[in-house]
């Protein structure tokens, strides 16, 4: 069984400067309810539009990562969704009164010290991971970017290495066996930058909110006395020097290979924009914020791919049901000739998975095309509304006291014929929490490996009036 989902227990804000656009801003931790993800809230803007921390919202990935909806916009994402999934944190709302989340000391550990001293609450709704199931790779062979996420069912691993040819920083890796690790190996590493860049940002004025206490400066080349004058008056430093390891002395390195676990953790970042929590080991050479991004979308796709296919695997008759017959007509009304549905295989917070054996000597295939039986839409549509009712009336501890009624059918699409002698395994999931009483399914209905039917459903329980 898999974990419970979690939020955590009360507000927590941190105020800051945005690394690049200088500007004030609070950023505010607030729960969320069960299978809420993350999502940014801009606070400032007329609205308060939301913007769900989602790879597809992704627009900009120049120097952090920015994602937009509904017409606004928030970057440098990575940093404070790394420390929401270090922290196993499922729902959270993100609320901004600004465009750029607060830089802070550079890396994730002030996220993860406000998370914990919040603390953490416990929800009933399982935790769903996607489990990497083969290889996925992904390059870009003009960077000689490489990413590839790999099968492995106990945890969510990672392993990064740098290599910038520079004579400073040289070849470096990180690598975390479990996602437990972060907190103490991973969330303290701070952003890090070359200064020939450093020297382009500030000529350009794009890092307004830099005051290189919140970065690791790496000196790629030799500085005249008045270079390093100049640095001190743009940082308003008395005295700027460089450090034995190469880096301007304004801080000292937390790790030794500190650079390399902070590009761990924007990938960490990065990847919480796919939405579902892993498990699989992350191994990826020069990674970036445009490549961890294209490598979500993939693993995305993949998600996408086999959900639609929905995890219904190869159906054995010989399991034990969760529900026989017997119990499904202690929940559902329904009677012979129009019970649809024979034995329920899995039952969760979340879905329901139904199994609909269909044989020639059902009533209606004496008028439904009798010279070449065909199983009728209408009807699968119906037995996929009848495993749906399970899910939704096991919420109430007295279900034979409640009658489900469908507000809405929508989505439809039929993709194969069934015929007698197949065997149908339907699975519905709740497409978001039920409130009052009303729920909103995805179902899908499969033979074999084949997805015959599929539609989303909208439902209401309603207590049976006594007379």
């Amino acid at each position: 069984m898999n974990p419970k989902q979690r939020t955590i227990k009360s507000e927590v804000s941190f105020s800051g400067v945005g690394l690049h656009t200088g500007a004030n801003v609070t950023l505010t931790f607030k729960p969320a309810p069960e299978n809420h993800g993350y999502k940014f809230q801009r606070i400032d803007l007329p609205g308060q539009p939301i913007i769900e921390a989602d790879v597809d919202n992704v627009t900009d990935t120049a120097r952090s990562t920015t994602i937009s909806q509904n017409g606004a916009s928030v970057s440098t994402t990575e940093h404070v969704l790394a420390a929401l999934v270090g922290c196993e944190v499922d729902n959270v709302l993100i609320e901004l009164n600004g465009i750029e989340v607060p830089i802070l000391d550079g890396s994730a550990i002030e996220f993860v010290k406000g998370i914990e001293s919040a603390g953490y609450k416990e929800q009933n709704a399982e935790r769903e991971y996607y489990y990497i199931p083969h290889n996925i790779s992904y390059s870009e062979e003009d960077r000689n970017v490489e990413m590839m996420a790999m099968p492995y069912q106990d945890d969510y691993r990672f392993t990064c290495m740098v290599d910038y040819n520079s004579p400073v920083l040289g070849s470096q890796h990180a690598t975390i066996t479990s996602i437990g690790d972060f907190k103490t190996e991973i969330a303290s590493c701070r952003t890090f930058v070359f200064l020939h860049e450093l020297e382009m940002l500030l000529k350009h004025n794009l890092i307004k909110g830099g005051d290189i206490n919140n970065a690791i400066v790496i000196v790629d080349h030799e500085l005249a006395p008045e270079e390093l004058s100049d640095l001190a008056k743009a940082f308003n430093r008395e005295e700027i020097k460089v450090a034995k390891e190469g880096v301007l002395n304004n801080i000292q390195l937390r790790h030794q290979n500190e650079p390399a676990r902070h590009k761990l953790l924007d990938m960490i970042g990065d990847l919480a924009l796919i939405g579902v929590p892993l498990k699989g080991h992350i191994m990826a050479a020069r990674p970036g914020h445009a490549a961890n991004v294209a490598f979500a979308k993939k693993i995305k796709a993949m998600i996408k791919k086999d959900r639609k296919k929905k995890s219904v695997n190869v159906y054995d008759p010989a399991t034990k049901p969760v529900l026989d017959i017997k119990q499904i007509m202690n929940i559902l009304p329904h009677r012979q000739p129009f019970l649809f549905i024979d034995k329920i295989i899995e039952l969760t917070k979340n879905y329901v998975v139904g199994v609909k054996n269909v044989t020639m000597n059902e009533e209606f295939f004496k008028g439904h095309f009798p010279g070449a039986p065909v199983f009728p839409g209408v009807i699968q549509i119906e037995a996929m509304a009848q495993t749906g009712g399970i899910l939704v009336l096991s919420t109430v501890p007295d279900p034979e006291n409640y009658l489900t009624y469908f507000l809405k059918i929508d989505k439809v699409r039929f993709r194969a014929q069934v015929n007698p002698g197949d065997t149908i395994v339907f699975r519905c999931d709740l497409m978001e929490p039920i409130r009052r009483g009303i729920a909103q399914m995805k179902g899908v209905g499969m033979v074999g490996e084949t997805v015959v039917v599929e539609a989303e459903m909208m439902a209401q329980i309603t207590k049976v009036k006594e007379n």
